[in-house]
């Protein structure tokens, strides 16, 4: 039985780092999580990293993490075995998760460790663009601003993290308000890396060829990319597509009377009736 999003615990993080490409020996300099399960925040991390090599201006610029702030500091490969036990069996969280999550898998080949595995990453500022698709930018302390909230980011880990937890808790209101609950369904949604995902997108894909080669309807529940608003549907299914790594469903909609395309990933359910 699917779990609920609110029986899922989370971990909210965030990367300062020396600068902005870890192929070019850029490292992490701080890493900072909250760890929450609904609204109750379970346990909180924070650590500054010695890496070894000097802060970029640009970087400094951003962080003001001075060299005197890292002389002390342990290295990575002794905070990177702590940050992941504490993450361990929740579902990662960051804004603009593909900059941290490459960064961390980078560490974790430096100090002989495989690949994060197994581990579901939800990308925050993807949460942002599906739910509030018409934003002229999507900078963390825009959408905060837009939500509400007090912004100002300030560009250390820690504080970031407290600014990305209030806004993923907008967005969680946000779904529960358009009825989704179900966490394959958001993973399915929001995830860079998830096995649910994966699973979820070929069950869909296998149900929709089924629909395809018997030529039957199916009902379908959808969260448009255009105006985040859910509706459901029925559609007679003709084909599906692949554009720029994305699988669509095409078909005749009997709610517009005409040929549409639906994002697959954007199908929260369906049924063959």
């Amino acid at each position: 039985m699917s779990k609920k999003i609110s029986e899922v615990e989370f971990t909210i993080f965030d990367t300062e780092t020396t600068g902005l490409d870890p192929k070019a020996g850029d490292r992490i300099v701080e890493i900072a999580g909250i760890r929450l399960k609904g609204e109750e925040i379970k346990s909180t991390f924070q650590a500054l990293i010695n890496p070894g090599r000097e802060i970029s201006e640009a970087a400094f610029a951003v962080n003001k993490i001075t060299p005197q702030m890292l002389e002390e500091a342990p290295g990575i490969d002794i905070v990177l075995p702590q940050f992941l036990d504490f993450i361990q069996g929740s579902c990662l969280c960051s804004y603009n998760a593909g900059f941290d999550l490459e960064f961390l898998n980078n560490e974790l080949k430096l100090i002989g460790r495989p690949a994060l595995e197994n581990t579901t990453v939800v990308d925050i500022l993807k949460m942002a663009r599906k739910l509030l698709p018409h934003e002229e930018r999507y900078a963390l302390w825009f959408i905060a601003d837009k939500l509400g909230l007090k912004s100002g980011q300030l560009h250390r880990a820690l504080a970031d993290v407290e600014m990305t937890r209030e806004v993923f808790r907008k967005f969680q209101a946000m779904l529960t308000a358009k009825d989704i609950f179900d966490y394959e369904q958001f993973t399915n949604l929001f995830a860079i890396s998830s096995g649910f995902s994966h699973n979820l997108l070929g069950q869909k894909i296998a149900s929709i060829q089924e629909a395809i080669d018997a030529g039957v309807k199916l009902k379908i529940k959808y969260l448009s990319g255009s105006s985040a608003q859910v509706s459901e549907r029925e559609v007679f299914p003709k084909e599906i597509r692949q554009e720029n790594g994305r699988k669509y469903l095409v078909g005749f909609c009997c709610l517009r009377q005409a040929e549409r395309t639906f994002r697959i990933d954007g199908i929260l359910h369906l049924q063959i009736v």
